[in-house]
């Protein structure tokens, strides 16, 4: 599937919210390949900035100093046709939120718990901001209503190719910049 230039403003970005296991990455380059777009992994911004890996940096810092230095990097992005694959913690900071909808429509990638909790275990160091106590289906629960508080659309992944929900989350994307939405940068 490719995109019709003329519905997309060059000067926009997409970015990825979802939980961590919903195929952010994944889904990002394989979305950025579709659209001959750049692909950008907010994590690994974060990593190469700093020169650590992204579970060093949590294990580092206490949850608040962790997502306010997440929120920085994330403001701090200054991109055009471009995919931004966030991490799942972004949502926690309002000003991210605004800054990655000041880009372009924010697209929710929607998996069910037993999907994350399946991935979270075949990769446990992955960088997961939890709170002390605080159980994945605790916080899957939390970061649900946020992911569905600023998403501009939302597409379910799961276990199924990610060309797949690739292309699903494409035509929503088309379909929204094709109604006129998100030409003006704000």
């Amino acid at each position: 599937m490719s995109a019709p230039a003329a519905v997309l403003p060059e000067e926009r970005c997409v970015s990825l919210i979802g939980m961590a296991a919903s195929g952010k990455s994944k889904m990002g380059a394989e979305l950025a390949r579709m659209l001959n777009w750049a692909h950008v992994d907010a994590d690994h911004l974060m990593e190469a900035a700093y020169g650590s890996l992204l579970q060093s940096l949590v294990d580092a810092l206490s949850r608040d100093d962790f997502l306010d230095l997440e929120s920085t990097a994330v403001r701090n992005i200054r991109l055009q046709r471009c995919i931004i694959s966030t991490g799942g913690s972004v949502v926690y900071r309002r000003e991210s939120m605004e800054h990655l909808k000041n880009l372009g429509p924010v697209l929710y990638i929607e998996v069910s718990l037993p999907v994350i909790l399946e991935r979270i275990s075949r990769k446990p160091d992955r960088g997961l901001v939890i709170g002390p106590g605080q159980s994945l289906e605790d916080l899957f629960n939390e970061r649900r209503l946020l992911y569905e508080k600023y998403a501009d659309l939302t597409v379910r992944g799961g276990n199924g190719p990610v060309h797949e929900y690739a292309g699903k989350a494409l035509a929503l994307i088309l379909q929204y910049f094709s109604r006129g939405r998100g030409g003006d940068l704000c």
